[in-house]
């Protein structure tokens, strides 16, 4: 796949008649059925179908499905938040519960942005403004990378799970089941499932990531 699609390079078609459709449209049709049905049911014949085309039309304005899902990509995530704190750390925890909210508002992007693929301009854009928060401070340049993509892999991962809330109570009821019939064998369990809490994983573990970055500063200073 070329990234001339997601950094401005597309040509204009040449021949056939006056384009009725455009590439932002395209996509913004097919993640109305990546947010409805998930990333699985978008197809060049589906989204065409929705917008009342045929499949060959779309070949007009981008190649295939991982151009489109790349697309996709860029419009769910969106152009980097402009960002109130200047200190690291509260900048870092503003810009990993906004990463959080662009997950949780298209769920589907969670799989979309998984393993190898072109990067477009706004997810590029969404690390430079990280890293714009950590330069000057005592970390390799490995370590700051590092840093963010411990942060974006927290909030991928707490997106997944509240996708997936169904299956996770579900889990939850199979578990209490498993406990009523051998609890005795799972005394630490039960004793921490007893003390209750708000569930606060999320905030839970971006408090204790940037603890660890926060020590290694501060080591470091």
């Amino acid at each position: 796949m070329t990234i001339d699609w997601l950094w401005g390079g597309r040509p204009a078609p040449k021949r056939g008649p006056k384009p009725t459709m455009t590439l932002e449209g395209i996509a913004d049709a097919a993640m109305k059925v990546a947010d409805a049905e998930g990333l699985a049911a978008v197809s060049m014949q589906r989204v065409a179908a929705e917008l009342g085309f045929t499949k060959m039309s779309l070949y007009r304005y981008l190649p295939g499905k991982a151009e489109l899902v790349a697309v996709m990509v860029e419009r769910a995530i969106g152009e980097p938040p402009t960002m109130s704190e200047n200190d690291w750390r509260p900048a870092l925890e503003q810009w990993t519960r906004q990463l959080l909210a662009r997950f949780l508002e298209h769920p589907w992007a969670v799989e979309a942005t998984a393993g190898r693929r072109p990067l477009g301009p706004y997810e590029m854009g969404w690390m430079e403004q990280a890293l714009a928060r950590l330069e000057g401070l005592p970390l390799q340049g490995a370590e700051r990378l590092d840093t963010i993509a411990v942060l974006a892999g927290h909030g991928r991962m707490l997106a997944q799970q509240a996708a997936a809330m169904v299956d996770e109570a579900g889990m939850v009821d199979a578990m209490g089941e498993v406990i009523r019939v051998h609890g005795h064998r799972f005394p630490h369990l039960i004793a921490a499932m007893g003390e209750g809490g708000a569930d606060q994983a999320f905030e839970f573990g971006l408090a204790r990531i940037l603890d660890g970055v926060e020590v290694l500063i501060r080591q470091r200073s």
